[in-house]
């Protein structure tokens, strides 16, 4: 089993033993289990998966953070988390649509420009969870 945490600013999510951890790093898709290579990666907005048992897989959409695995321990750290169920599919379109007007506005280079593209990923994966 993995020790695992999934803490937002908000305060901790999810905290306990689970067999797989599955996300979304800025280089592809990891599965971790137990004793898994230590490892420090960027997440990107997808829905993190933790099966604690054999019949029981809990879910989320996540936003961007970060993945640390050391000493068969993983800690997700993410701006935020989401229950599928709680998604909303037509605020998620008005904001997927509000970050595609705010990117094609900005300067490329600048951090409006970057903020924007954050925000616009984050909205595609959620709607894409939401539309499940």
């Amino acid at each position: 089993m993995l020790d695992v945490e999934v803490l937002t600013p908000e305060g901790e999510v999810f905290s306990g033993e689970v067999r797989q951890l599955s996300t979304r790093t800025e280089v592809g898709e990891i599965g971790v289990l137990a004793n898994h290579a230590p490892v420090l990666g960027a997440l990107r907005p997808t829905t993190l998966r933790l099966k604690v048992s054999d019949s029981e897989t809990k879910s989320w959409a996540q936003s961007h953070g970060w993945l640390q695995v050391y000493a068969n321990t993983a800690r997700v750290l993410v701006e935020e988390v989401v229950a599928p169920e709680d998604l909303d599919a037509g605020a998620l379109k008005e904001e997927l649509s509000d970050a595609e007007r705010r990117l094609s506005e900005s300067d490329p280079d600048s951090a409006e420009a970057a903020r924007a593209l954050k925000d616009k990923q984050r909205a595609e994966a959620f709607l894409n969870i939401a539309q499940r």
